[in-house]
């Protein structure tokens, strides 16, 4: 979902992945475990990412 903000994957180290975006300060990790995240966890991402909620559920409808 990052990737359609603008983000790309950098590298994976163990099992996160690491995003970068051109501009923003800092990279965003990115857990990849087989089970879902916990909304608060999700919330921690996004904040990261400079995503507001309604830019991240606009982006889930083009999906």
């Amino acid at each position: 979902m990052l990737e359609r903000a603008g983000f790309s994957v950098s590298r994976q180290t163990g099992s996160h992945l690491i995003l970068f975006k051109e501009g923003h300060p800092k990279p965003v990790s990115i857990p990849r475990h087989n089970r879902e995240m916990k909304r608060g966890l999700v919330a921690g991402i996004l904040a990261d990412a400079g995503v507001t909620r309604r830019e991240f559920l606009r982006l889930l409808r083009e999906s």
